[in-house]
């Protein structure tokens, strides 16, 4: 009676613990509960037992097949939980590679890779390819110096002249080798190596604290909105004096391509990549034609940073304007935070009613406004692009367009904090669309 009562009690036991393997193992509600009623009859059974001493034997091999039955479940749940088809799997972590262009700046890709390597949270996650152009010996050695951090050191193939210029693009050739290789790039990496998203940088671009979280966790919005087609680090008119430096966890979206550090997905390769222009890829890129009515995330203080001085656009717009764009500091962690606002059936109409609320003034008024700090927000009406410009001067903001698309605006708004005051430049209220003809 004692032995058998002893081999019981490790029977129950062992099906104990297949029952907490049962809750470890990925395996769904159901298939869990079915573990568990199993185990309950097993203890049943076993309290059974210990009644029947004339059984012994009879009754220890039975117990054995209801715990090896059991096993048997657990086992072939926890294989079918591996299986594509089986909805309630844990998705892997995503990858997301780091695309960093580099020419002939062995200094400026040193700085760049010392940056993303400083602040990078995981190698697995974050691997680094540094695609290099130009064929500059001196810039592919600087690049070998960090082969132990980078995933690979891409060269491109093809370093011939651009063929078929007229003579006035064969100034801006740059531009159009620029765009070749981008065209390469994209390619190996969603083509060749078959990554599902990838983070462009250049070499000329130190990243913010929170760089790589900010594009982990804004990875799912993009993958889950239609309506978007990249996430930016970089704000047009992201200056010291054109933001709120309290709100480093606000995020916009906008209908101006950011570029300087963004995120695409593959689905929006397999739209460009029959289409990749010969050159201007960025600008390109703007057009409604491959916009398609889609939008981009930006956040209020910039995640990237140009020490791009020298280059193809010979500091074009960097004395007066890129080298003031103010880098965020702070560390936000990107991904405990609940983006879902800025999908845009939650966002519209959330941001038409902030603006909305704040008070109608003429740019007249706004000086003695913000120094009499009587109103947080205002509003500021453009009807035409003369208009635009006049305010655009007066705020000090950018004042381009691209495809009739002001940069950083967003339904024809464009946001920003000047001197105190949340300032919005806004379209009459009947604003459809954007008039390409003010590019």
């Amino acid at each position: 009676m004692v032995l058998a009562l002893r081999h019981l009690l490790i029977y129950a036991c062992a099906a104990g613990t297949l029952l907490l393997a049962a809750n470890m193992i990925m395996v769904s509600h159901t298939q869990r509960k079915a573990a568990e009623k199993r185990v309950a009859n097993l203890i049943d059974e076993v309290n059974e037992l210990k009644q029947l001493n004339d059984q012994q034997v009879k009754d220890r091999v039975q117990i054995q097949r209801s715990i090896y039955s059991i096993k048997d479940l657990i086992l072939a749940s926890a294989k079918k939980s591996r299986t594509p088809d089986n909805h309630e799997v844990v998705k892997k972590d995503v990858v997301l590679p780091i695309l960093i262009f580099s020419c002939n700046r062995p200094t400026y890709i040193t700085k760049a890779l010392e940056d993303l390597i400083k602040y990078r949270t995981s190698k697995e996650k974050f691997p680094i390819i540094v695609t290099q152009d130009c064929g500059h010996e001196e810039t592919s050695n600087a690049i070998q110096a960090y082969a132990r951090h980078i995933y690979k050191h891409i060269k491109q193939p093809d370093l011939s002249p651009i063929p078929n210029l007229t003579k006035k693009d064969k100034k801006q050739e740059g531009y159009y080798k620029i765009a070749r290789h981008y065209g390469w790039a994209l390619g190996q990496v969603f083509d060749e190596m078959k990554y599902e998203a990838v983070i462009i940088v250049e070499d000329d671009l130190n990243v913010s604290p929170d760089f790589f979280e900010y594009f982990e966790a804004t990875h799912a919005l993009l993958q889950e909105d239609s309506t978007l087609f990249c996430v930016s680090a970089w704000n047009d008119n992201g200056e010291a004096k054109h933001i709120d430096e309290s709100q480093s966890e606000l995020l916009y979206r906008t209908d101006f391509f950011p570029g300087l550090g963004w995120m695409m997905l593959n689905s929006l390769w397999e739209e460009l990549r029959v289409k990749w222009p010969k050159g201007f890829w960025d600008d390109w890129l703007r057009q409604e034609g491959q916009r398609n009515g889609r939008s981009c995330i930006r956040p209020e203080i910039s995640r990237t940073h140009t020490f791009g001085e020298k280059g193809v656009s010979h500091g074009q717009f960097y004395k007066n304007h890129l080298k003031f764009i103010n880098l965020n500091g702070k560390q936000v962690d990107w991904t405990k935070k609940d983006l879902s606002y800025l999908k845009k059936e939650n966002y519209d109409q959330v941001f038409r009613n902030q603006v909305n609320a704040a008070p109608l003034i003429a740019l007249s008024q706004f000086e003695e406004i913000a120094r009499a700090k009587t109103h947080s927000a205002v509003r500021i009406l453009y009807k035409n692009k003369n208009e635009f410009k006049v305010i655009a001067k007066a705020l000090d903001i950018m004042n381009d367009f691209k495809d009739g698309v002001p940069r950083t605006a967003y339904m024809g708004i464009i946001s920003i904090f000047f001197k105190g005051i949340r300032v919005f430049v806004v379209p009459p209220p009947e604003w459809q669309a954007y008039d390409k003809t003010w590019s």
